[in-house]
């Protein structure tokens, strides 16, 4: 619980030090996205490899490591004085939290027996939940009254204690077969998916004249596509492939997976955009947008264990199509976001949100699981908990490119519409210039000058906005379109088994 509790905090508390990490650096949008990618993506290839190593030289041995990695990836994070280093810090993180997360499922379910794995697991599933409920409270209240670096260094002691117990209380366990390892996979992803986020961040790169057509990301594109045709060829024919994709031959284990990647997309890729309406937009401290997502964690760690009951008791397609709905919805209320937002406003997505995801997940694994065999249901697991993690990752590089794109749009089109010469535009300054005269005591020439420094910063302030609501308003497409594999999902199996129940 203690590992799970620092790995998805990691995911969750770093965004509403985003602001901060950005003014600290002095850096734009599309070079920190990397430090929340950077992460998730090496937690995304560590996932279906972390159980080979586990198997081949113990698993008390390979988890203490991965606590020990994570533990140090937060150091260096806290040590970090530019953007590369915090990059380069949050993939030792990633690195450790990727073997984590699936092996502390595993531990858990070995070393319980059946009638307590239920309730073992459901303590160890608290851990998630309280992750996404507090992160972003605990890292808005460090970074506003201490350090945006300490939200990294709170996972240094509970690492530590976290490895203490793993040497005194876990047994070790080897697995006395253990398959080969997929070299050509591993190499092929490794390559694939840190080299289509680098081009997909930098499309539209302040650092990037060109543009798309620049010839490196061209060149990056182009070696992106060959590593996912190797990886693909590799994975279907191999004895012993990395991620095991022929079980997305299981006709609702790969719609079930569809589902999942659109779903992640849309949720994951999103999750940095509100932090950043609150607190650049909104003028809100990071504790106070810390605190609208309180709220998120336990509306869905209430509703989880209520949905996998209704899953028994009617057809789990309902809950699905019903939470997906709902999560489209609180994707299109964001997408109406204004200066002028109130608190109420944007709870409600929020409440939302929280309710969609609880009565998604449960009733999605019941039945994306439900034809996939005993041995097989940890391959299954882990590409789940992969695909999750890489259309995140490609879901925040995306979402960074669109906001980045959508804002210099609208930044234009405000800027042309404000005329100069217009009567329009005079009255409005002859307003702000006399309400500076009068309330500051300025000059007339200052206040010109001052008055169009005004406006200047409320269109751009408006432009930023407006590529948010944009960002939100295709997260809410990308999600409803998931609604179209939920529908083709097979329940009469499950409908059986429950009747026979």
């Amino acid at each position: 619980m203690l590992g799970t509790f620092m790995a998805v905090l990691d995911s969750t508390i770093v965004n509403t030090g985003l602001p901060k990490i950005m003014a600290s650096f002095g850096v734009g949008l599309d070079k920190i996205e990397w430090v929340i990618t950077a992460y998730m993506l090496s937690m995304a290839v560590m996932l279906p490899t972390a159980g080979w190593i586990a198997d081949k030289f113990g698993f008390k041995r390979v988890y203490f490591m991965g606590l020990f990695f994570f533990t140090l990836g937060s150091l260096l994070c806290g040590l970090s004085n530019d953007e590369n280093s915090l990059i380069l810090s949050r993939i030792i993180q990633g690195l450790g939290a990727g073997t984590i997360q699936p092996l502390g499922m595993a531990i858990i379910t070995r070393e319980f027996p059946v009638k307590q794995r239920g309730i073992a697991l459901g303590f160890w599933s608290i851990a998630a939940a309280a992750s996404v409920s507090f992160g972003p409270l605990i890292g808005g209240f460090l970074v506003d009254h201490f350090s945006w670096k300490l939200i990294f260094d709170v996972n240094i002691p509970v690492g530590i204690v976290a490895m203490l117990f793993t040497v005194l209380i876990q047994k070790e366990y080897v697995n006395k077969k253990v398959r080969g390892f997929d070299v050509i996979g591993f190499v092929s992803v490794v390559i694939f998916l840190p080299v289509l986020l680098f081009a997909l961040s930098q499309g539209n790169a302040a650092t990037n004249s060109d543009g798309w057509s620049a010839p490196y990301i061209l060149a990056c594109f182009s070696i992106s596509i060959i590593a996912f045709a190797v990886f693909i060829t590799r994975e279907l024919t191999a004895k012993h492939p990395l991620i095991d994709l022929r079980l997305l031959k299981d006709y609702n284990f790969g719609f079930s997976t569809m589902i999942l990647f659109i779903f992640s997309l849309g949720m994951f890729g999103s999750t940095f955009l509100l932090p950043l309406y609150l607190q650049n937009s909104m003028g809100y401290t990071a504790m106070q947008a810390g605190m609208f997502f309180l709220p998120l964690g336990i509306i869905q760690g209430s509703i989880s264990p209520i949905s996998g009951f209704l899953a028994t008791k009617i057809n789990p397609k309902i809950p699905i199509l019903i939470g997906i709905t709902l999560l489209g919805i609180s994707f299109l209320i964001n997408s109406h976001l204004s200066f002028l937002s109130e608190r109420s406003f944007i709870m409600t997505s929020l409440y939302i949100r929280g309710f969609a995801m609880g009565i998604t997940f449960t009733p999605l694994s019941t039945l994306s699981l439900m034809s996939i065999s005993k041995d097989k249901m940890a391959t299954a697991s882990s590409i789940s908990n992969t695909i999750r993690q890489v259309a995140g990752s490609i879901g925040v590089a995306f979402f960074t490119t669109l906001l980045t794109s959508r804002v210099n749009f609208h930044a234009q089109i405000f800027g042309n519409a404000a005329e100069t010469g217009s009567q329009e535009f005079r009255n409005v300054m002859a307003n702000i210039v006399n309400h500076i005269q009068m309330t500051g005591g300025s000059t007339m020439a200052t206040a010109v000058t001052q008055g169009r420094l005004l406006l200047a910063s409320n269109i751009s302030k408006q432009a930023y906005i407006q590529g948010i609501d944009d960002d939100f308003l295709v997260a809410g497409v990308i999600t409803l379109l998931a609604l179209i594999p939920t529908i083709v999902l097979k329940t009469r199996k499950h409908t059986e088994e429950i009747k026979k129940a």
